[in-house]
């Protein structure tokens, strides 16, 4: 149990802001004794029928007695949250500990204005997971039956909820540990609030330009120009206090005074006026916020505080905030026809969801989808990303209908343990393409803390390929691999036809193609295109339909070189009208054509489509970038059609018993970033996981060495202790299958004498395990990733050519065996040289362990096994490092809370 919290004293984890139904903001935290006055005017508010529901009669007003009770409470065995929209109380939740020290009683109180928008889910989630840190694992309540909405949300909970009736009351009982079902309830209900909320900015019914300018080229000017030359579907008011006429209309001198109500405010104000700005906006009702104005990357730890100040004032208010610093939003539906950005013009309208977080990286892309006539269906802009960020986005375009391709410029993830389960769940419906930088590994986003441990850069990428993401380096590669996505089908595996009319053309894309591990099942370069366009088009198109009719065939390149006579924009419509027919992508290449309007790096649509589908053709002037593009989406077509498998839970693991283990331990020391845990320390944590480490004993002489040897049982093994040494079979730091007494005595001797160069003369005796293949399993708690578990055979594969494989848990049984099969020198688990293949479904077990232990647990910084021998039947853990540190909390925890 939690003890020597001083009263009102609560985590800081515990303090959130939060996402309604509706797509709203609202700020959650523990109750404090100043909220006397709040929760007494809530109360004055409610509806007789509302008090009676709560307190099951009616009441006009709480007595002192009562607000002091229900304000003042320890947070350990007596907590309540409230939810507050500004200043006023919206919600609150509370449980109180029962006789049964692991059983509480919860209650809810709900506004009226407020009722059906989640609020008690929300309560809910963030209550149970404070119980469970204070060793509560069961909630009960009594529920009138008439209160049907509270019953509701305990019945939707996902929780396995009992229910009986007695004299009047339905008295509900359930479990709080989280369960499958739970967690999938509470996504669900992230995923619609949050997509929700996007939805209202990029759809947007009127929009006020705070900070609108008569000065062409300025930020306010250009904003407001932008929206109107756009076409928006609604209503615009420009706000300035220093102009009576704006664009044409009338200026506003505050967001006060327009006399309708504001969906968006586009704020372009200086810095110093932001602050004001937020302010004003939350007392009109305006729902959401984009702030254009930057500058507060260039101030530090400084700017960074105040970004955070204006987050939390439009959270507390209701509003989400796009910004600061942001390019702005686009919506090309034409019930909409937004363009608050500072993008010149009206992207085409078409299937492709952009997002980035730098405005320069944002320009790019514009300039991109632009150049190669990729259509769009919307663009956000996040800027510094200090709220809506990638995460947001994807969650309302995987509902969003008019987009079915998505692509990201990253510089940092906010949550990104979130972000791989979103978007692995949306790959599976809609290509997700994300361009970064080959050292954004290596970053942490702003206002992250350093935490003690990291991994290597590639488990960003092995992060990416888990998820199903297609992973490009520029925004330039985006737009290539989008153009064949937004237009076309997937591909139904990797055989390829090559079609061409150059012997040397053909040769180099098969060969790039081969590269990319694609199959090139034709390859047809006597295609003769210099006998008039009446006789090379359909030559053309015959050869093309005879070699997509051939079923194992899948995909197309055509790449023609420039003949006289036969421009390239009319090849390209004569191979889109062929290809079109048999449902399978082709692109073209024509090299050396530089000029877009030549059909060169672009997308030649069959003028068919108004929201993105219909069948385009991609259009690229280097074999080289076709090539690259095409493999990728034959990638991810592999990845959408494999069997993504199911997380199973290894048997016989006690997660209690590991958690109280882990708490005791950091218990008994203060001061410490790192704890590391003696051996058998490690070996009593592995154990709660169902994992067994072969005893090893440390001797001071020969005398001891024998005795431990006799009663380990032999063969054995002699190490020494040092972490270089005892795996250095050449340096004498490690000695095998030692038979008996008298070997043992002469091995002793021998090292005492190979290892007198060294200052480490410590050693240990240990069984032989049954011999098989060394493998290293190493796991950390990752800045950036969370935590992954990593995964190579020991030795030279690991030491000196970095040969790992690695994963970011949850792991599903597919992810498990990607795990065991991904390093380059995995072949030797399967059989090499004449020995025999090892038993990999227990490696797999082993790494399903590791993987649980980690994911369940933060505060296990590293969990290193080397070696384990993996043999033909069985794995021998024969040695085991583990670290503890006190990490923060995770940000994906069973309770909904909106990342910092």
């Amino acid at each position: 149990m939690v003890d020597g919290r001083k009263p009102g004293e609560y985590p800081s984890h515990w303090e959130a802001d939060v996402v309604l139904r509706n797509g709203s903001t609202a700020h959650l935290r523990p109750i404090q004794p100043s909220d006397a006055d709040s929760l007494q005017k809530m109360h004055r508010n409610q509806s007789e029928s509302s008090v009676y529901m709560r307190y099951f009669t009616y009441k006009s007003a709480l007595t002192p007695k009562e607000l002091k009770r229900f304000t003042q409470v320890n947070h350990v065995d007596r907590t309540a949250f409230v939810v507050l929209r500004g200043d006023d109380i919206i919600g609150v939740g509370r449980y109180d500990r029962l006789d049964d020290p692991t059983e509480a009683e919860v209650a809810f109180n709900i506004s009226d204005a407020y009722q059906g928008m989640g609020v008690g889910s929300i309560l809910l989630e963030h209550l149970a997971a404070a119980a469970r840190e204070n060793d509560i694992t069961r909630f009960s309540a009594e529920v009138l039956p008439e209160n049907r909405k509270m019953l509701t949300v305990f019945a939707e909970a996902g929780y396995a909820v009992k229910r009986h009736f007695d004299e009047g009351v339905v008295m509900l009982e359930f479990s709080i540990d989280p369960t499958e079902k739970s967690r999938a309830v509470m996504e669900s209900r992230e995923h619609r609030a949050e997509a929700k909320s996007l939805a209202g900015l990029l759809a947007p019914e009127s929009i006020a330009v705070v900070g609108a300018s008569r000065e062409w080229g300025t930020l306010g000017y250009t904003l407001l120009h932008n929206i109107i030359e756009g076409g928006y579907t609604g209503a615009v008011y420009g706000v300035n206090p220093q102009a009576f006429e704006l664009g044409g209309m009338r200026s506003y001198g505050s967001v006060a005074e327009i006399p309708g109500p504001v969906d968006l405010a586009v704020i372009a104000v200086p810095k110093d006026g932001i602050h004001d700005v937020i302010e004003e906006c939350a007392r009109a009702g305006v729902k959401g916020l984009l702030i254009a104005t930057g500058g507060f990357a260039k101030e530090g730890e400084a700017g960074l505080v105040r970004q955070r100040e204006l987050v939390r004032l439009a959270r507390a208010n209701g509003m989400r905030v796009i910004g600061p610093a942001s390019l702005g939003l686009v919506n090309t539906d034409s019930a909409t026809s937004m363009n608050a950005s500072v993008a010149p013009g009206m992207p085409k309208r078409g299937a492709l969801g952009l997002f980035s977080q730098s405005a320069a990286i944002g320009v790019l892309l514009y300039a991109a989808s632009v150049r190669r006539d990729v259509g769009i269906s919307s663009i956000v802009s996040a800027g510094n990303r200090a709220d809506v960020s990638g995460n947001d986005a994807m969650q309302f375009w995987e509902d969003d209908p008019a987009t079915s391709v998505v692509g990201l410029y990253l510089e940092s993830f906010g949550n990104p343990r979130k972000f791989s389960r979103i978007a692995r769940r949306l790959s599976h419906s809609k290509p997700v393409i994300v361009a970064k930088s080959d050292v954004m590994g290596l970053r942490l986003p702003p206002g992250h803390a350093v935490r003690t441990t990291q991994a290597p850069t590639a488990a960003v990428d092995a992060m990416l390929r888990q998820s199903g993401v297609i992973r490009v380096r520029t925004n330039e590669e985006l737009m290539e691999v989008a153009q064949i996505v937004a237009a076309q089908p997937l591909p139904g595996g990797s055989g390829l036809a090559v079609l061409a009319n150059s012997v040397a053309l053909a040769s180099v894309v098969s060969d790039a193609a081969e590269q990319n591990q694609l199959e090139v099942i034709v390859s047809d370069s006597d295609i003769s295109l210099d006998d008039g366009a009446s006789r090379a088009l359909p030559r053309l198109a015959a050869a093309l339909e005879r070699a997509l009719e051939n079923p194992l065939v899948h995909c197309g390149i055509v790449t023609l070189l420039p003949e006289a006579g036969l421009s390239t924009i009319v090849l390209a419509k004569a191979i889109r009208k062929a290809a079109a027919v048999w449902g399978k992508p082709v692109i073209a290449v024509f090299p050396g054509i530089i000029d877009p309007a030549a059909t060169a790096d672009g997308l030649l649509d069959d003028g068919t489509r108004q929201d993105g589908s219909g069948y385009g053709l991609p259009c690229y002037s280097s074999p080289g970038i076709a090539v690259n593009a095409l493999a990728a989406i034959v990638r991810y077509a592999r990845w959408v059609a494999r069997e993504q498998g199911e997380i199973i839970e290894p048997f016989g693991i006690d997660v209690p018993a590991a958690a109280q283990f882990i708490e005791d331990a950091l218990g008994t020391v203060h001061g410490v970033e790192l704890l590391r845990l003696s051996k058998a320390q490690a070996a009593t944590l592995l154990g709660h996981y169902g994992i067994q480490v072969l005893e090893s004993v440390g001797f001071d002489d020969t005398e001891e060495a024998v005795a431990a040897a006799h009663r380990l049982g032999w063969p054995v093994a002699i190490k020494a202790r040092d972490e270089h040494l005892r795996h250095r079979l050449d340096l004498g730091g490690v000695r095998l299958n030692i038979i008996d007494e008298v070997s043992l005595r002469s091995n002793l001797e021998h090292m005492a004498e190979a290892m007198s160069p060294y200052a480490a003369t410590e050693l240990e005796v240990q069984s032989m395990a049954p011999a098989g293949q060394g493998c290293v399993i190493r796991a950390v708690e990752d800045p950036l990733l969370g935590p992954v578990v990593s995964f190579g055979l020991a030795g030279d594969a690991v030491n000196l050519l970095d040969d790992w494989a690695h994963g970011t848990p949850p792991l599903t049984d597919t992810d498990l065996s990607d795990l065991v099969h991904a390093p380059r020198a995995a072949a030797r688990l399967r059989g090499y040289q004449g020995l025999p293949g090892v038993d990999l479904a227990a490696l797999e077990d082993l790494l399903n362990r590791v993987a649980t232990l980690k994911d369940n647990h933060p505060e296990v910084s590293l969990v290193e096994i080397n070696p384990v021998m993996v043999a033909t039947s069985g794995t021998t853990v024969l040695a085991v490092e583990i670290c503890l540190g006190n990490a923060e909390q995770r940000t994906d925890s069973a309770r909904r809370a909106m990342s910092h």
